[in-house]
């Protein structure tokens, strides 16, 4: 079976003629949403998965405006508010150099350049250009920045990342989630 990544969700119907607006999940929104790309529309309501293809799409403020086959009226895309968009993993294609899907990242181990276990990946937050790992440590949430100097070998094959933390940051995240949560 084919691996589904979430590429968006639906957020309401635009207009009169079947558009729906976009809420991306995706840094390359462009390349996504693009005319004749087919999405997996799984609704929000009654679960059910369908395979709809882009017949047009514009932006507007960052976010697709797309029309999809078979969608034709209002009513039919007030139905899938809340749905989410879904492509197939090998339709998203190879990414630049030192670039990383965030689905690629979830559950790789982080170490720091000394070997010691910081933790496990649970998600990546922020655009792709000031990307955080979040990391489940032994202390709790730790956000580490996916920046060059900091991250200084990631191996998703083998769900490994070192990590070079500038001297506080662990301890920056500690007292920052401590206080969050008092």
């Amino acid at each position: 079976m084919t691996e589904l990544l979430l590429v968006g969700t639906i957020a309401r119907a635009h207009g009169n003629k079947g558009q729906v607006i976009v809420n991306p999940e995706t840094d390359f929104a462009h390349d996504r949403f693009a005319v004749g790309n087919e999405l997996v529309v799984e609704e929000a309501r009654g679960g059910r998965a369908t395979t709809r293809r882009i017949t047009a799409v514009r932006f507007q403020d960052g976010r697709p405006i797309v029309a999809l086959e078979g969608v034709d009226s209002m009513n039919d895309a007030e139905a899938l508010a809340g749905a989410e968009l879904k492509m197939p993993a090998e339709a998203l294609g190879a990414l630049p150099a030192r670039t990383f899907y965030r689905h690629d990242l979830v559950g790789c181990e982080v170490r720091d350049t000394a070997g010691r276990a910081i933790g496990r990946v649970t998600g990546v937050e922020g655009p792709m250009e000031q990307s955080r790992l979040v990391v489940a440590g032994a202390k709790g949430e730790l956000l580490i920045p996916m920046a060059e100097g900091i991250c200084v070998s990631v191996d998703t094959a083998a769900k490994s990342i070192v990590v070079d933390p500038p001297d506080g940051l662990m301890d920056l995240n500690s007292a920052t989630r401590t206080s969050d949560s008092e």
